[in-house]
């Protein structure tokens, strides 16, 4: 039985460089679209910045057409400062694919390294070795892009076992991956 393929854009927050990557999923094959970085301009204005990355996540979306999102959650910095600039990119990460008309997952950090290599614990380093292992075409050029790869890989894992796409809460953005 064959598939419908499904488009899946991950996304790893971050408000210098938010990492984003794209997968086409058909049953249980995983095929790598693109990746890449969205930058801000770390010399302008918080509010620029983050219209930079809206703008940057919805010229992806518009380019690569993916039917769902996930995000990263983020952990707790130890600067209060850094942490509240990283949840406003968060929140920029949710809401461009959800205004967008995509719906939106969240998964924490360990499940997604949990999910792509086997420990919750995992480097930066073996994230984007599996990630080149599972999708061998990658152009992952950078850790965040290789982390929004996860992200996205995740996603396609848990999707399949979860029915993510029966769930009407879901579909439409209102709820979170975990709770699935």
């Amino acid at each position: 039985m064959q598939h419908a393929a499904i488009r899946i854009l991950g996304i790893d927050p971050g408000l210098r460089n938010m990492g984003w990557g794209v997968i086409e999923v058909s049953g249980s094959r995983l095929a790598y679209v693109a990746s890449g970085l969205v930058h801000s301009n770390e010399k302008a204005a918080l509010a620029q910045r983050l219209r930079q990355l809206y703008e940057g996540l919805l010229a992806v979306i518009a380019a690569h057409e993916p039917q769902e999102a996930a995000v990263e959650e983020t952990f707790v910095n130890r600067d209060p400062q850094s942490a509240l600039k990283l949840g406003q990119a968060r929140g920029i990460a949710l809401v461009a694919p959800a205004l967008a008309g995509l719906p939106v997952a969240e998964y924490a950090a360990n499940l997604i390294k949990k999910t792509v290599v086997g420990t919750g614990h995992a480097e930066k380093a073996q994230i984007a070795m599996m990630v080149k292992f599972l999708l061998p075409l990658s152009e992952a050029k950078s850790a965040d892009a290789a982390d929004a790869l996860a992200v996205a890989i995740t996603h396609a894992q848990l999707r399949m076992s979860r029915k993510w796409s029966d769930a009407p809460a879901i579909r439409d953005g209102r709820s979170k991956g975990a709770a699935l």
